[in-house]
């Protein structure tokens, strides 16, 4: 494995992404190959972009730092459907909500 191949790699595979955090499982073999699975973006980061903030509130029950629409909420939700454990888009959308809240957030509709 050379390092300028994993590099070329995750940047191909992650270009759509334009600076946004990935979780990636790096899994690397004893014949330095290797492979990587790239996850969607964090909640929080979504959640953060969607509402305009650079970060959640640090006390989330009293201060609030920004407002996400319900839409909003399906729409983060639907793009990380396949790393959530939820069995429907509404129930996916109630999680990324619950994350909302959790940081300061206010849901709306």
């Amino acid at each position: 494995m050379n390092l300028g191949q994993f590099v070329q790699a995750f940047n191909d595979r992650t270009k759509e992404y334009a600076g946004t955090p990935i979780p990636v499982v790096v899994t690397v073999y004893n014949d330095r190959s290797f492979e990587f699975i790239t996850k969607s973006p964090p909640a929080a980061s979504l959640l953060k972009a969607a509402a305009g903030i650079a970060k959640g509130s640090g006390v989330p029950n009293r201060d609030k730092v920004g407002t996400v629409t319900a839409a909003q909420c399906e729409e983060i939700a639907q793009k990380k459907m396949a790393d959530l454990n939820a069995r429907s888009i509404e129930q996916a959308a109630l999680m990324i909500q619950g994350t909302a809240r959790s940081m300061g957030i206010n849901v709306e509709g």
